[in-house]
Order: structure tokens, then C-alpha cells, then sequence
């Protein structure tokens, strides 16, 4: 089993990310990656966490590796809902989508790859804490 995760879809449960600063919204995807690390030990399986890079990220995409969980940052010009939607397709029936994204969850569903709602799994992960 491997989870491709919206990233800041997920991130946005329960709140709002807007008035953040850089060093705020790394501190988020820092404790994010402490919870999914955790969540890791107790359910072994492959984590991919997608993040926009669009707006404001590096000229190719950008992925590297935090506490067994693969992190991508999408380039600049392109949204996670791409780079999510290519890693469906090269993953298959074997991936887990966590995402409340409408478009994301149509395209992964269509592909027959199961979809868990970014506010269902928050809870899966907050029960594990």
C-alpha cells in the first residue's frame, strides 16, 4: 500500500494556512511529517506527500526524502493536482489517494485507486498520535 497525499489539502483541515509565513508554513509541513512518520511505525506502508510548488517553487520539481516519507514539491507552473494524478497512474490499484480535492478524487477513482477524504484521514492520524 502506498499513500499519495494532497499536502496542503490535508494541511488545511481544521485550518487556515493563509496568513502564514514561510517559516510558520514549514513548521506545519515539519509537524505534519512528525505525524505521518509516527503513523508510519504503526501501519507500514509507502507515504508520498505532494506540495504546490506552482506559485512560488523551483524550475523542476523538487523531491526529497524526511523521516521515511517522500516529499514533492511541484515546479514552478505546474500544481500538485498534476504531479498527484501522475504518480496515480504509475501507481495503480495499489495507491491510496488522501485528498478532498473533487477533481483529484474523480481522476484517481476513474483510475479504480481508492480515495480517503483529507478531513477522515486527519482523524485516522490525530487517533494515532
Amino acid at each position: 500500500m502506498h499513500l499519495i497525499i494532497d499536502g496542503y489539502n490535508l494541511l488545511h483541515v481544521n485550518r487556515s494556512l493563509i496568513r502564514l509565513n514561510a517559516i510558520q508554513l514549514q513548521w506545519e509541513r515539519d509537524r505534519l511529517i512528525d505525524q505521518l512518520s509516527a503513523y508510519q511505525k504503526l501501519k507500514p506502508c509507502g507515504i508520498t506527500i505532494v506540495f504546490d510548488g506552482w506559485q512560488g517553487g523551483w524550475n523542476t520539481e523538487k523531491r526529497e526524502k524526511k523521516k521515511g516519507i517522500e516529499l514533492i514539491y511541484s515546479k514552478l507552473g505546474e500544481k500538485a493536482d498534476e504531479v498527484i494524478k501522475r504518480l496515480v497512474k504509475g501507481e495503480g490499484s495499489g495507491a491510496i489517494v488522501i485528498t478532498s480535492d473533487r477533481e483529484v478524487t474523480r481522476f484517481a477513482e476513474r483510475m479504480e485507486v481508492a480515495v480517503i477524504p483529507s478531513e477522515q484521514f486527519q482523524e485516522k492520524l490525530e487517533v494515532s498520535a
